[in-house]
């Protein structure tokens, strides 16, 4: 038993292609939806600030759309491992195959411990988490309290996917993985030292990034219902391992439009726009007001 078992040959580069284009255009659609909802909050009277702050709001929400792609990705990965792992084991118990090197060792963790492996592959997860959104797509506008609310959304959106997936009639079994991530999430939100309060703000944290919630899995949903539709993912190889490369191709388009600096074009700096970045930057006198009136003067004479 090979990873060619869970593939498809018919998936070549030429289909692989157009998915990736289908992967951005869906992103981009989602990017578009996040800067016409942050431009339209509220704006200071100064048209400076008002620059600066649209500039500001609309990358922090961006790269919590982001964020959540990648706590999606990390999430699903772990759950694909979970599946295979386990029907490998089980092809074993059955005598429908013969276990190599490799597989024997995993056999036997599996079925010695198989919550020790689990928990490995939920620090494995977590791990590539903080490696993507840290080292390959370091995401700086995004504050560590807001990056945290969105990695637990990304459990909950594993959730919403595994439900999805037992009411299909997927032939796996996904209970375990759904009572994991209940435990982290409730974890997250009740822990020994936490006060009414720290619950509240959690709930809130949850409650203002739903609209994210919904965009990501309606995204996931369309690019699964065609990478389906069109032959790409296969029925045969679980629809958890159909949703895992989907989730490889939207991680690819968000890095493609991250490296490639497109948002900056789109949304620019208002300090860069006007050619003060490096004053701005060098001068510990030269603060925001100081920025705002001069900016207000100079539109002003303009």
């Amino acid at each position: 038993m090979t990873i060619d078992a869970y593939t498809n040959p018919d998936f070549g580069w030429r289909e692989k292609l157009i998915f990736l284009a289908l992967a951005l255009a869906g992103i981009i659609f989602c990017i578009s939806i996040v800067l016409l909802i942050a431009r339209m909050g509220r704006r200071s009277t100064n048209k400076a600030a008002r620059a600066k702050e649209i500039y500001e709001r609309t990358h922090e929400r961006i790269q919590r759309f982001y964020e959540l792609i990648i706590a999606g990705t990390s999430v699903v990965t772990f759950s694909t491992a979970y599946v295979i792992i386990n029907h490998l084991c089980d092809l074993v118990n059955a005598g429908e195959a013969i276990p190599g090197p490799v597989l024997s060792l995993i056999f036997n963790a599996w079925e010695n411990g198989r919550d020790f492996v689990l928990l490995l592959l939920i620090c494995l997860s977590c791990l590539l988490n903080s490696f993507i959104d840290r080292i390959l797509m370091p995401l700086k506008h995004l504050p560590k309290e807001e990056k945290a609310a969105v990695r637990m959304l990304g459990m909950f959106y594993a959730i919403i996917l595994l439900l999805y997936l037992n009411s299909i009639g997927d032939k796996s079994e996904y209970h375990p993985l759904m009572m994991y991530y209940l435990g982290l999430m409730v974890g997250r939100f009740v822990y020994f030292d936490a006060s009414f309060r720290d619950f509240l703000y959690s709930l809130k944290n949850i409650f203002f990034n739903l609209p994210l919630l919904l965009m990501g899995l309606s995204l996931t949903g369309f690019l699964c219902w065609m990478g389906f539709s069109f032959g790409y993912l296969l029925e045969r190889n679980y629809y958890i391992v159909g949703i895992f490369y989907t989730h490889l191709f939207m991680l690819a388009g968000i890095l493609l439009i991250y490296h490639t600096h497109i948002m900056d074009l789109i949304v620019r700096d208002p300090l860069k726009k006007r050619g003060r970045k490096k004053r701005y930057e060098e001068d510990p006198y030269y603060d925001d007001e100081q920025f705002d009136d001069y900016a207000e003067y100079e539109d002003y004479n303009d």
